[in-house]
């Protein structure tokens, strides 16, 4: 389960060939975490969750939280077990899922032992779904998506909503789509707790050691 604290996620989409080395090239430290992305998984499935969680437990000596961003958006079951079975500590549930499907997803990452995350991309009002929860989930995702970022550079986002957030529930807020070093310190500075970052590392693999240190000087 994770803690507290100001971390830097790093989501990986390339071909598992590339992350390996990529992975390997990470500096050790607790503050980061792994992402298997959605393109990923899409592609590899489990075998794709495990082999982060792999290569980073070898490099640190020691085990590793690794997030699966399934993105869930039914079969609330079934999907946990997958990411659990592949050795998650975390897996995503997109807000705009059915009710019954996000209170399912909680329920079952409770019970195998991970972290639910619920992404509310593309929601206005993510309190408004929280309100709807039998149980709360362990991080709400505020969340700015990589089309928008290129086609909608206007929209923002939402800060405000972290502290409405943190203020009636007890729950750790991660920030999606702040992709340079100015906006993961905003996300920080505005009491986040997880900055997710991944184009910086798809589009420059080789600077991989490089990037995650300068990230992690944002987060402190």
């Amino acid at each position: 389960m994770l803690k507290k604290g100001h971390y830097l996620q790093i989501a990986f989409n390339r071909p598992l060939s590339e992350v390996k080395g990529m992975v390997e090239a990470l500096p050790l430290s607790e503050k980061i975490i792994i992402e298997a992305g959605t393109p990923l998984i899409k592609k590899y499935g489990a075998k794709g969750i495990s082999s982060l969680k792999n290569w980073r437990d070898l490099k640190t000596g020691s085990e590793n939280y690794i997030v699966a961003d399934l993105k869930c958006m039914d079969r609330g079951l079934r999907e946990v077990e997958i990411a659990a079975g592949a050795g998650a500590g975390a897996a995503t549930c997109l807000g705009l899922a059915p009710t019954e499907t996000i209170d399912e997803f909680i329920k079952n990452c409770e019970e195998l032992g991970i972290d639910s995350m619920i992404d509310m991309m593309n929601i206005p009002f993510p309190f408004e779904i929280l309100q709807k929860l039998k149980k709360r989930p362990k991080a709400v995702v505020l969340h700015r998506g990589a089309d928008e970022n290129e086609k909608n550079k206007e929209k923002q986002i939402p800060y405000r909503q972290v502290h409405q957030i943190k203020g009636a529930y007890n729950i750790l807020i991660s920030i999606a789509g702040a992709e340079n070093f100015k906006e993961v310190r905003r996300a920080i500075f505005n009491d986040a707790d997880i900055a997710v970052v991944w184009r910086s590392f798809y589009e420059s693999p080789e600077k991989t050691a490089k990037l995650a240190e300068e990230f992690l000087r944002e987060t402190r």
